[in-house]
């Protein structure tokens, strides 16, 4: 990166001295450097040098990455590329990935300087910790803690001379322990567990607790191996209870600063499968996988759950989804998870809280099925919501709720990506055993994660099938898209193009058959399955469904509007079969009582034209708790509410429905319910998303033009002394600046009367505002155009 033969002082030095594009790709691989943008070189190299985002530049980091790391922390200054190669045990094409990653570190100012000076920033030192690589301290550091009695002790074993100096003293033995000879020739003299010992922590960490660790021991009267090594300073008491391996002797035993140098994450063991298959697979759940979606939401516009008091679903709701789905509880719990993270299902603002679909559900449903997959699967892979963490217990060891708030994961999207990165990484068709995709998402990540970054990655396995990114274990073909880049409508679009051709048709038949059921041998479309589930029960879902019909599922579509000709057209057509006999006569039956019973409000009336009907209601031993009362042979009166008196009647086998104040029959057709939200969910990022290139060349230009500005600048100079100018000349300025796409200072006046210079891009100007890029915050802003004091160009070129 930096070729300059002398090194740079500082790390703003050096990124001063960097190319335009070389700050855009550390803005563009550290985005939190970005919020808001730095007024100048120097911010920049402040920020970067924090311990959040330092935190945060190093989690990101890979295992190879992390040990050149630690090699350019642990090897003493200056630290050379060449010193780097020498520390890992590296031959043939591998030694390169050592400059990659030293490129990597210089990209990411994490490192900087030229090639024969490489440093490191102290705070990068701080987060390694005091065991960089699993090393303890340098041999001085560590003499130095001992007494001077136990220095010279050690020294006179070893046959050195001590001048009465502690630091000299200290310098001395540790000069004669990092010499390679005298290290070999002092291990040779150790007994074998005493060499044990040592091997035990030369892994790391390189600390271990024994009794009595400061006692006083010499050659001759050492008992134990651990005697043995204190009295050669092999080990070096810490307190009491501590002793440490010092830095040399730990790199003098492993051969170099690692052992178990690994520069690119292992490969899973595969199960081949045929692409074409995988593809089908994957597509058949796509499909499924849309359709259940729909089934959810159209389900709950009809019967909305509850929303908790603590948010989310309640257990009896939960449990309600296996059937209603054919799926168990955590695939239910994945489907309400993905239509909320799709901005498709929210809570209501009604004082009773019910989840319910959104408006943009129906904007949804009228897209083609493969554009609906598409955008199902950008909110899958790009929620911090984690599915797979319903129904565990919190700290509290109560349930998690689906769509509750302790779902949240902000790591969450960044690991489902890289699982399915390792996918994408192997040829088509291929299965990865999951302790493969395991152990090279550990490797990728070893920083982060634990217990919780393996469970996420088992999740978005088990949970990729169920969504239709994979089939049979292997990544469909259509998914890359989604993982080229960034997850825009761009890349929804070319993965909705990509499945079409994967995705199952959908059938617009069925088969009737003479037990009064319907055999759908597929996938219905969506509205024809809509109107039979409204018409019939659903017995069996599956690649094959089986819908029955009965008087009570006829009788609901007869409420909800529809009429027997209305049945018998719909049956007629979407049959592949004649209809068969008894069905055409159950439809008939049920419509000729339907209505024959009626209820009205008076507080509320039963008429009918059959006597015999009324007198069966009356003498029907639970109608007693109706209050009914003959009014007429053919009326009769109820203390109950019409609606109630309807549903009482109806548990009670009869068929009433209600009656308006003409005579005429009400049919209930139910309203589709929408959740009221003003701003609809969409996928959250927990890590600050990669910018737009251009904001990356915005802020590059900000940065350039700030330093310009504190180099131009006399060092007692103040905000407001751009000059001021007239309303004409500024609209002038701010016109020109507009026409040509510079960025400019202006003077702005406060609400308080102070003046600040802001650095800005002119966006728009109409109206008496200026809308502009404001390069401090980092958002674009809207200046009154009387605050501004004065304007003055910034060269860019």
């Amino acid at each position: 990166m930096t070729g300059n033969d002398t090194p740079a002082r500082s790390l703003a030095e050096d990124l001063r001295a960097r190319a335009d594009d070389e700050l855009a790709a550390l803005l563009r691989a550290r985005p939190d450097l970005l919020v808001p943008v730095p007024v100048d070189v120097s911010q920049l190299a402040a920020r970067a040098t924090t311990r959040a985002s330092a935190v945060r530049a190093l989690d990101r980091l890979d295992r190879f990455t992390l040990q050149v790391l630690d090699a350019l922390v642990v090897l003493p200054s200056p630290v050379g590329v060449d010193g780097v190669r020498a520390a890992l045990p590296l031959a043939g094409p591998e030694a390169g990935s050592v400059d990659v990653s030293l490129g990597t570190l210089r990209a990411q100012a994490l490192a900087w300087g030229p090639d024969d000076d490489i440093r490191v920033p102290h705070i990068v030192r701080e987060i390694l910790g005091p065991h960089p690589a699993g090393l303890g301290p340098p041999a001085r550091q560590a003499l130095l803690a001992l007494s001077p009695s136990r220095l010279t002790t050690i020294m006179r074993v070893l046959g050195l001379s001590s001048n009465g100096d502690h630091g000299a003293a200290a310098e001395a033995l540790a000069t004669y322990l990092s010499d390679p000879t005298t290290l070999s020739a002092l291990l040779d003299q150790l007994t074998d567990d005493a060499r044990s010992a040592l091997a035990a922590l030369t892994p790391g960490p390189p600390t271990g607790r024994i009794d009595d660790a400061l006692r006083d021991v010499d050659r001759e009267s050492a008992r134990t191996p651990i005697d043995q090594l204190l009295a050669l300073g092999l080990l070096v008491p810490v307190d009491s209870a501590t002793v440490v391996l010092p830095r040399e002797i730990a790199l003098h035993l492993r051969g170099g600063v690692h052992t178990d140098v690994l520069t690119a994450p292992p490969r899973p063991p595969v199960t081949e499968r045929n692409p074409d298959t995988v593809d089908r697979t994957a597509g058949a759940g796509a499909f499924d996988l849309v359709r259940k979606v729909e089934l959810l939401l159209d389900t709950w516009s009809a019967e909305p759950p509850a929303v908790l008091r603590t948010g989310g679903l309640g257990v009896r709701d939960l449990r309600r989804l296996p059937e209603l789905l054919d799926t168990d509880e955590a695939g239910g719990a994945l489907i309400a998870e993905i239509a909320l993270a799709a901005g498709l299902l929210a809570a209501s603002d009604d004082v009773d809280e019910v989840w319910l679909p959104t408006p943009e559900f129906d904007a949804w449903r009228r897209e083609e099925p493969a554009r609906r997959w598409a955008v199902l699967a950008r909110a899958w892979l790009t929620t911090t919501r984690v599915a797979g963490v319903a129904g565990s217990r919190d700290e509290r060891d109560r349930p998690v709720a689906p769509l509750g708030r302790d779902l949240e994961r902000p790591a969450a999207p960044e690991y489902r990506r890289l699982a399915l990165e390792e996918l994408a990484d192997l040829p088509p068709g291929s299965a990865p055993d999951l302790v493969g995709v395991l152990g090279a998402v550990q490797w990728r990540r070893p920083r982060r994660g634990g217990r919780f970054r393996d469970d996420l990655v088992r999740w978005t396995l088990r949970e990729a099938e169920q969504v239709g990114v994979t089939g049979m274990g292997a990544l469909a073909s259509f998914v890359r898209p989604l993982l080229a880049g960034r997850v825009d409508d761009k890349a929804v679009g070319a993965a909705a193009d990509a499945i079409r051709a994967c995705l199952p048709q959908p059938l617009d038949h069925v088969l009737l058959q003479a037990d009064l059921t319907a055999v759908a041998p597929g996938p219905l479309r969506s509205d024809l399955e809509r109107e039979l589930t409204l018409i019939s029960d659903v017995e069996s879902r599956g690649g094959a469904s089986v819908h029955r019909f009965t008087a009570g599922s006829l009788r609901r579509a007869l409420d909800a509007g529809r009429s027997a000709a209305d049945v018998h057209e719909f049956l007629a057509a979407i049959s592949r079969t004649p209809v068969p006999q008894p069905l055409t006569y159950l439809v008939d039956d049920v419509a000729r009582t339907h209505g024959q019973l009626r209820v009205g409000s008076a507080q509320s009336f039963v008429r009918c034209d059959d006597h015999a009907v009324l007198a069966a209601i009356m003498a029907e031993p639970r109608a007693s708790s109706l209050g009914l009362r003959r009014l007429a042979p053919t009326v009769l009166a109820s203390s109950l509410p019409a609606n109630t008196l309807v549903e009482r009647l109806r548990q009670l086998g009869f068929s009433p429905v209600p009656e308006a104040a003409d005579g005429s029959i009400v049919i209930g057709r139910a309203e589709p319910r929408r959740a009221v939200v003003r701003t609809v969910p969409r996928p959250g990022f927990a890590e600050p998303s990669v910018p737009e290139e251009t904001l990356l060349g915005a802020a590059v230009r900000a940065l350039r033009a700030g330093d310009r500005s504190r180099a131009e600048r006399p060092p007692d100079a103040a905000p407001g002394r751009l000059g001021r100018t007239g309303a004409a000349a500024t609209l002038a300025d701010l016109r020109r600046a507009l026409e040509s796409g510079t960025t400019v200072w202006i003077g702005y006046v406060d609400h308080h009367g102070a003046t600040t210079e802001r650095l800005v891009d002119p966006a728009r100007l109409e109206g008496g505002w200026l809308s502009a890029f404001d390069h401090r915050s980092g958002e674009v802003r809207s200046f009154a155009v009387h605050r501004i004091s004065g304007v003055a160009p910034v060269d860019v070129a």
